[in-house]
């Protein structure tokens, strides 16, 4: 019961990641805002899940959703002790096919999302004066280019950079900003991943899937379940003294 007391914000969470770290926290005594732009998903997810969750609908690209979404679990939950930056898409194309669109699309999700979120929170965390813990979700792919990925890459390169600095601005008010950095987690979205790369690459739908699984070096993809101990352990008072930093959950993938 590492969370007892302890109320948290979880965004994109009405599936996956999200979804499983929510999982993770009312187990350990939380209670949790599961926000999703998927406002009746993350409601349906919340009532399954515990009488100590609740759904919240939350576009992270629109900030009146974000303030709402905020004072909604505030008035609900009670302070928000924990923020979970999850929401976020993939996409990918060759260097000379990248539109515009896309790109801005991106950044405004994963980047601006993250960013703008943090700051309603972190407001709302100094207006009460008992600190908080923020955790953005960065990606192995924000470490290092790839052919294919260049916008996603440069979108999570982002969030290292960002959770640095927010770590250090913020840390003077007793709010913790750190990361966690997955390598590739196996989940309905690589159904899109893959097709991605069937497209540009030419490989049989599941091929990438199987290439990327096998590479790993402990052996497999990763699930959302192994991120969930590192997600519990930040969002905890044992981590009151790490700062600015982004770990890297992989399996092996990435050392720094």
């Amino acid at each position: 019961m590492r969370l007892a007391g302890k109320t948290a914000l979880i965004t994109g969470a009405a599936r996956g990641i999200g979804r499983v770290f929510a999982e993770a926290y009312v187990n350990e005594g939380a209670r949790v805002a599961i926000a999703d732009i998927n406002g009746e998903g993350a409601r349906e997810c919340a009532a399954a899940l515990s009488r100590h969750a609740i759904g919240v609908s939350m576009d992270v690209t629109d900030q009146v959703s974000i303030d709402r979404a905020v004072a909604h679990t505030a008035k609900e939950l009670g302070q928000i002790d924990i923020l979970v930056n999850n929401a976020a898409l993939f996409t990918a194309a060759p260097i000379v096919e990248i539109e515009r669109d896309d790109y801005e699309r991106a950044f405004d999700v994963n980047v601006a999302g993250t960013l703008f979120t943090l700051q309603a929170v972190a407001r709302h965390m100094i207006e009460h004066g008992k600190g908080g813990k923020i955790i953005n979700m960065a990606s192995q792919a924000g470490r290092r280019g790839e052919p294919l990925v260049a916008v996603y890459c440069a979108t999570k390169a982002a969030i290292i950079s960002l959770t640095q600095s927010a770590g250090l601005n913020l840390i003077k008010q007793g709010i913790n900003v750190n990361a966690i950095s997955p390598g590739v987690v196996d989940g309905e979205h690589w159904d899109g991943v893959d097709a991605f790369f069937a497209k540009y690459e030419g490989k049989a739908p599941g091929q990438k899937k199987a290439e990327v699984g096998t590479a790993v070096p402990f052996g497999r993809m990763g699930r959302a379940e192994d991120l969930t101990g590192m997600a519990v352990f930040l969002a905890s008072d044992e981590a009151n003294y790490v700062v600015s930093q982004c770990f890297n959950v992989d399996g092996g993938q990435w050392m720094s």
